[in-house]
C-alpha cells in the first residue's frame, strides 16, 4: 500500500513541521491549538474514523499552498485538503499527525466572462456566491448541491457534486473546463482550457474531478456558465405506490421531456416533513413526485407531464400557477433531510444511483431493509437521474440500533449494485465506501487506480486512507 509510508509525527517532528510552515506562511494561517484543530478533524459523515491533525493551515495564495506541499514532501507528512467540510463520506477527515489544508480563505471570484461564458474562481468560493455573481451577468452556474449555501467549489470538484437540477443540466464534472493544481511535491500544473472546445492530450481535468484531493490540490478552476433560464414552474403528483411514481418517471423520460427538476419523496419522508414543518402534505400518499420546467412555456410542459403522471396512476396532480407556489412545493423537498434528522437525531445518508427503470425496485427494496432492521429509512431521490438518497434514522446512543443502521446502510449499497447501479452518484467514496468501491470496480480497476495515484503522489501524502 502506498499509504504505509506515512507515519504520524512525534512532538519534535511536529515542532519542526510548524517551524517550516511558518517560514512561508503568516502566523495567523497556522493553527496549532488542539482545542481549535480538533474542530477540523472530520466532515459531516457518520461511522467514519478521524485522526488528530498536527496542524491546520489556512493559505490565501497559490504560493502558500505550494510551500505547504513542498514542506510536507520534505518531511513526509500527510496532507488532508478541506473545503467547508459538508461532505458525507469522510473524504475530508483528518489522519493522525497530518497537515489539514483548509482552502476556505482562497475565496475570490477572479473573473466572470459573459462572452466566453466562463468563471475563474479559487477553491474556497461558496457555490451560492458564484451562482449569484453569475446571475448579475445574466448567466447561470447549474450545479446546486443541497448544501449550496455553504459548500465550496473546491469541495464540489473534489467529490464531483450533483444537485437537484442534474436531470437537465448535469453534474459538476460537466462544468469544469480547466484547473490549476498544486501537486504533492509543490509543482504547479495547469490542465484543460478556457475555450469552448479543446481535446489536447489526456483529459487530466476530468481525472481530478471526483479525486477527493488524493491526486493534487485544486487552487483555481475555470468553470463553464450557461445563460440564465426563465423561472421554473413546479408540479406535484401524488401516487398510491412508489412503483407507480417510478413508472411516471420512466414515461416522462421516455417521452423526451427535459425537466429542470424531477424529485421523489417516499411516504416516510413526506410524514417527516409534515411533522417538522406542518406543511399539510397528504400523508395518504405513498410517493410524491415533483417535476419542474424552466422552458419558455413551462405550463404546457407541466400539462403534458401531468397527463403522463395520471396515466401512470397518480391520484392527484397539482401544477403550480406561479413561482411563489412553485417555491412552496420545492420547500417540502428542501426540508426533507432536516426533517428526517429530526426523527431520531442521527442520520446516515446513502447515495446510490440505479438505472431509472430500476428506481421502483430500489425504493421497495429499501422498505424491506427498513422492516428487517426495525428502522426508519426515508428515501428522497433525484428521480430523473435514478440517484436515490436512502436516509437511515437511528439513535447514535444505542449501540444495537447503531449496528443495525450500519448493516442497513451496507445492504442498501449491495442492493444498488445488484440493480446495476453504483455506490455513489454525487457524495464520493471517502472513508465510508472504500470497501464498496473495490467491489464495484473490481481488482483490476483498483490496481489501475492505485497506479494513477502512484504517479501523482508517489509518497502517498495526499489524503491518505481515502478511496482505497
Amino acid at each position: 500500500m502506498i499509504m504505509s509510508r506515512i507515519e504520524a509525527p512525534h512532538d519534535h517532528v511536529t515542532g519542526r513541521l510548524v517551524d517550516r510552515l511558518l517560514a512561508g506562511l503568516p502566523a495567523e494561517a497556522v493553527l496549532t491549538d488542539p482545542d481549535v484543530t480538533v474542530s477540523y478533524a472530520h466532515d459531516m459523515a457518520g461511522f467514519c474514523p478521524a485522526g488528530t491533525p498536527a496542524v491546520v493551515v489556512l493559505p490565501r495564495t497559490v504560493d502558500q499552498v505550494r510551500h505547504v506541499m513542498r514542506t510536507a514532501t520534505e518531511l513526509r507528512v500527510p496532507v488532508v485538503p478541506q473545503g467547508a467540510r459538508t461532505g458525507l463520506s469522510g473524504g475530508a477527515n483528518a489522519s493522525d499527525g497530518c497537515v489539514v489544508l483548509s482552502l476556505t480563505r482562497m475565496d475570490r471570484i477572479l473573473e466572470i466572462d459573459p462572452v466566453e461564458r466562463i468563471a475563474v474562481v479559487e477553491p474556497g468560493v461558496v457555490n451560492a456566491t458564484l451562482s449569484r455573481a453569475a446571475g448579475e451577468h445574466g448567466l447561470y452556474y447549474p450545479p446546486d448541491p443541497s448544501s449550496w449555501e455553504t459548500c465550496t467549489i473546491g469541495g464540489n470538484i473534489g467529490t464531483a457534486s450533483g444537485g437537484l437540477c442534474c436531470v437537465k443540466y448535469g453534474v459538476t464534472a460537466e462544468y469544469v473546463l480547466g484547473l490549476d493544481v498544486v501537486l504533492a511535491d509543490g509543482r504547479l500544473m495547469t490542465t484543460g482550457r478556457r475555450t469552448a472546445k479543446g481535446v489536447a492530450g489526456y483529459d487530466l481535468t476530468r481525472l481530478f474531478v471526483g479525486s477527493e484531493g488524493s491526486l493534487g490540490i485544486v487552487v483555481r478552476a475555470v468553470l463553464a456558465l450557461r445563460p440564465r433560464p426563465p423561472r421554473q414552474l413546479v408540479l406535484a403528483a401524488e401516487f398510491g405506490s412508489a412503483a407507480a411514481a417510478c413508472d411516471a418517471v420512466c414515461r416522462i423520460m421516455a417521452g423526451g421531456h427535459v425537466p429542470s427538476l424531477l424529485e421523489l419523496m417516499d411516504r416516510t419522508t413526506v410524514k417527516a416533513v409534515n411533522d417538522l414543518t406542518r406543511m399539510g402534505l397528504p400523508e395518504s400518499t405513498e410517493a410524491l413526485l415533483l417535476a419542474a420546467f424552466d422552458t419558455p412555456d413551462p405550463a404546457a410542459d407541466l400539462a403534458a407531464v401531468g397527463a403522463l403522471c395520471e396515466a401512470a396512476g397518480a391520484t392527484q396532480v397539482v401544477p403550480a400557477e406561479d413561482t411563489a407556489e412553485s417555491e412552496l412545493l420545492l420547500q417540502a423537498r428542501r426540508s426533507s433531510l432536516v426533517a428526517l434528522e429530526a426523527v431520531t437525531g442521527t442520520t446516515m445518508i446513502d447515495d446510490v444511483c440505479v438505472p431509472r427503470s430500476r428506481l421502483g425496485d430500489m425504493i421497495e427494496g429499501v422498505e424491506r431493509i427498513a422492516e428487517r432492521h426495525r428502522l426508519t429509512i426515508g428515501v428522497v431521490a433525484h428521480a430523473g437521474d435514478g440517484n436515490t438518497h436512502p436516509t437511515v434514522c437511528f439513535d447514535a446512543q444505542d449501540p444495537d440500533e447503531s449496528r443495525r443502521a450500519r448493516a442497513s446502510f451496507d445492504e442498501i449499497m449491495a442492493l444498488g449494485l445488484e440493480l446495476g447501479g453504483t455506490i455513489t452518484g454525487e457524495h464520493g467514496v471517502g472513508v465510508l465506501k472504500k470497501e464498496w468501491l473495490a467491489r464495484e470496480i473490481g481488482p483490476v480497476g483498483v490496481e489501475m487506480q492505485r497506479g494513477i495515484k502512484q504517479v501523482f503522489d508517489p509518497l502517498g501524502i495526499l489524503n491518505p486512507g481515502k478511496l482505497f
